[in-house]
C-alpha cells in the first residue's frame, strides 16, 4: 500500500471521526434545551398539552437549531406555583385565579396570558339525591348537597389539594355560608382530579370537576356510576392562564415565550377542535374575541 493511500484513508478516518463527534455534540446540545413546565393536571391528564407540545417543537426546529423538550409537570395549581417560587418551573399552566394574583404580586410570575377556558362540572349519582340538577345556580346546588349530606344521604368527595378546582370548590361553599370542613359526609381525598372521580364513582358520592378529565374518564368506563347533573354556570367558569416564571433566563426562557405565543396565536384553532372527534365536543374553548370578557371574569375570581 503506497504512501498516498495510506494517507487518503487516514483523512478520511479523520473527518469520520470529526463528523462522529460533531453529531454527538450537536445531540447532547440539543437534549439539554429542555422546558420545565409545572401544568396543572387537567390539561395534562386530558392529553391536550402533549398534543400541542408536538405542533410547537416541529415549528420551532429551525429557529433554535435541534429538539426541544417540554417537560411537564402535572400537579395541582397550588403545588404548580410553589414550585414555580422555589425556582422549579420556568413556564406555569393554571387555573386559579385568586392564586395567580398572589403570585403575581409576589414577583413569581410575570408574562401572564389567558390562553383557554371551560367549566367546572359538579357530578354524581344519576339517581341525584340531593336534587342538584334542578338547582337554579352552583350556590343552590352545593346548598342541596349540604343539606342531603347532613341527612345522611350523601357524600361528597373534595380534592382537598389546594388545586384550581379545589379553591374554586372553597369558594363556592363560602357563598353558600356552610363549612363542610370536619363533616363524616365530607372526604377530602387529597389527590388529583382522577383519583378524585374514581373515589366518588366508588361511593356513589358528588364532587367538583374540570369537564375535560370527567369525560375522558367517563369515555373510557373508568366512572359508570356518575353523571354531569349541573354545569355552565359563571361561578363554574374555568379560566386557563399560563406565566413565564421570574427567575427564569436564558434559552429555556426564549423557548418558554415563544410557547406562550403559540398558545394564544396558532395553537388557538387546535384547542377549538380537540376533542371533538372523541368526545362529540371539545374540552376546552379558545379565547379568541373574549379575552376582554374573560379578564374581567379572572379579576372578579382572582379576589376570591
Amino acid at each position: 500500500m503506497g504512501y498516498k493511500t495510506i494517507l487518503i484513508l487516514l483523512l478520511i478516518l479523520l473527518s469520520i471521526s470529526m463528523i462522529v463527534l460533531f453529531t454527538n455534540k450537536f445531540s447532547m446540545t440539543c437534549e439539554s434545551i429542555r422546558v420545565r413546565v409545572a401544568t396543572t393536571t387537567s390539561l395534562y391528564a386530558t392529553g391536550l398539552l402533549d398534543y400541542l407540545a408536538d405542533k410547537f417543537v416541529d415549528r420551532i426546529k429551525e429557529k433554535y437549531g435541534c429538539n426541544t423538550i417540554l417537560a411537564f409537570m402535572p400537579l395541582g395549581s397550588g403545588e404548580a406555583l410553589r414550585r414555580a417560587e422555589n425556582g422549579d418551573a420556568c413556564l406555569v399552566l393554571v387555573h386559579a385565579p385568586s392564586l395567580e394574583k398572589e403570585y403575581i404580586s409576589k414577583g413569581v410570575l410575570t408574562d401572564g396570558h389567558i390562553f383557554a377556558y371551560n367549566y367546572f362540572i359538579i357530578v354524581g349519582p344519576k339517581e341525584d339525591p340531593a336534587n342538584v340538577s334542578h338547582s337554579s345556580n352552583v350556590v343552590e346546588a352545593f346548598r342541596r348537597i349540604y343539606l342531603a349530606g347532613e341527612l345522611g344521604k350523601v357524600k361528597f368527595i373534595s380534592r382537598g389539594d389546594r388545586s384550581g378546582t379545589n379553591v374554586r370548590e372553597l369558594m363556592i361553599w363560602g357563598l353558600t355560608g356552610l363549612n363542610p370542613k370536619g363533616k363524616p359526609w365530607y372526604i377530602e381525598t387529597g389527590s388529583g382530579m382522577g383519583k378524585t372521580l374514581l373515589v366518588a364513582n366508588e361511593f356513589n358520592a358528588y364532587t367538583l370537576s374540570d369537564i375535560g378529565t370527567f369525560l375522558k374518564f367517563k369515555s373510557k368506563g373508568r366512572i359508570p356510576n356518575l353523571v354531569i347533573l349541573y354545569s355552565n354556570d359563571t361561578e363554574l367558569i374555568n379560566i386557563y392562564s399560563a406565566y413565564i416564571v421570574s427567575t427564569c433566563s436564558g434559552v429555556e426562557k426564549s423557548i418558554a415565550s415563544d410557547f406562550i405565543k403559540f398558545l394564544i396565536g396558532d395553537a388557538q384553532e387546535l384547542i377549538a377542535k380537540y376533542g371533538i372527534h372523541v368526545y362529540g365536543q371539545p374540552l376546552f374553548y379558545p379565547v379568541k374575541s373574549k379575552t376582554e370578557w374573560l379578564s374581567k371574569i379572572w379579576s372578579v375570581l382572582s379576589s376570591g
